[in-house]
């Protein structure tokens, strides 16, 4: 099987590994504060705080802006249950924005014709989550006006996009943003295993996101309420969680930053080799925003269904058949039913429903050879015309 995506670790990765295990610390030690430096110099972003996961990332983000009862988060329908469910963790309201046909990102037309209607009945959201789908980024100067215009805290969930340019600016610097959301998991561009990261440039938030990540506890003597009773002191401030990365995947995530571009690079020969290899077929490619240059967590594809004979799943399970792991990224998220409880329906986001009905991931991961790829297009044919 092919996978749609995976990881890549080398003896470097492993020897940093052992290393954390040789040592005295495998917890909360100096590995964790060299991987926050290494992602922080990368991004061009002042702060970065590590978590155990970029839905821990998101929560802890909303949180440290108060998000709560009375409040709205809006994000794209076109993504991870998560980036909906950090802004219900809090006690919030959470709407979506639906997504551009272009490029599979929340749309940012769509969003202010929203906005517009909100200021009307004093329903402004608090926070906007716009997700970087595949690793592209979002329009994001023109929603940051719309931020500065309409007061609300925008939060990238970059998950996708460690590595990713924006107006020639890494994805995560926070140009355009109050913070950023970056993910780790095994199929994404990096991985610690399972792990996240907020990347903020304001140090108010960065001081509440190191706390919230711990407990809410502080042993800083200058933000405790009564003076320190001795070196072993803490406070606990608020109510915090613990979200703590460890050692063992700081030191992986810091090893494999060494490689991030080398990632990228081939992620980027890889789908351009794609655009020539399915050019013919009736399928449309993913286009590419001149603003942004994308580091291509993923590779989607829509059937051109009016010009085939056969349905969505039976192109995608033709291909599972050959052996072909491929995957859909994302179900709208409106329409599970959780989210069919809060009063959410089929037809409320037609574009991302459509995307939902044609969208297909292929294989692309760093280790992807030359000849897996012909055979991931060669097996796509095939389904296209049995």
């Amino acid at each position: 099987m092919i996978p749609y995506g995976r990881q890549d670790i080398n003896q470097q990765d492993i020897d940093a590994v052992i290393a954390v295990l040789q040592s005295d610390w495998i917890t909360q030690g100096p590995a964790i504060a060299r991987f926050e430096q290494a992602v922080a110099d990368y991004c061009g972003v002042t702060y970065a705080v590590a978590v155990t996961s970029a839905t821990a990332a998101l929560h802890i983000a909303c949180l440290a802006v108060d998000l709560g009862p009375g409040d709205w988060l809006w994000t794209s329908p076109n993504t991870f249950v998560a980036s909906a469910n950090c802004g219900l963790y809090c006690g919030a309201q959470v709407d979506f924005v639906d997504i551009d046909p272009n490029t599979y990102n929340l749309s940012v037309d769509a969003l202010e014709q929203k906005l517009i209607a909100a200021e009307r009945v004093g329903k402004l959201p608090k926070i906007v989550v716009p997700v970087h789908l595949a690793g592209q980024s979002c329009e994001m100067d023109r929603i940051s006006a719309l931020a500065q215009k309409y007061g609300f805290t925008v939060l990238e969930d970059a998950s996708h996009a460690i590595g990713a340019q924006y107006q020639g600016a890494p994805v995560g610097s926070c140009q355009f943003s109050d913070m950023a959301v970056l993910s780790f998991h095994p199929v994404k561009i990096i991985t610690t295993g399972e792990g996240g990261m907020v990347l903020t440039n304001r140090a108010d938030l960065y001081e509440r996101l190191i706390r919230l990540r711990t407990h809410g506890i502080t042993r800083d003597e200058q933000l405790m309420t009564t003076p320190s009773q001795g070196p072993w002191y803490y406070q606990q401030l608020e109510l915090g969680l613990n979200y703590r990365m460890t050692d063992l995947q700081a030191a992986l995530g810091d090893s494999q930053m060494q490689r991030l571009d080398t990632f990228v690079t081939r992620r980027r020969q890889l789908a351009a080799r794609y655009d020539e290899l399915l050019a013919n077929l009736p399928v449309t490619l993913p286009w590419q925003h001149p603003d942004s240059l994308s580091s291509w967590h993923l590779y989607v594809i829509r059937l051109q269904l009016s010009k085939i004979q056969q349905s969505h799943r039976q192109v995608f399970e033709s291909l599972r058949q050959q052996d072909i792991g491929v995957n859909l990224h994302y179900i709208p998220v409106h329409t599970q039913p959780y989210y069919q409880q809060l009063g959410f329906t089929w037809g409320d986001f037609p574009e991302a429903e459509q995307y939902y009905r044609e969208a297909i991931s292929i294989p692309l991961y760093y280790g992807l050879a030359d000849d897996d790829q012909q055979q991931v297009v060669l097996a796509l044919k095939a389904a296209l015309t049995c």
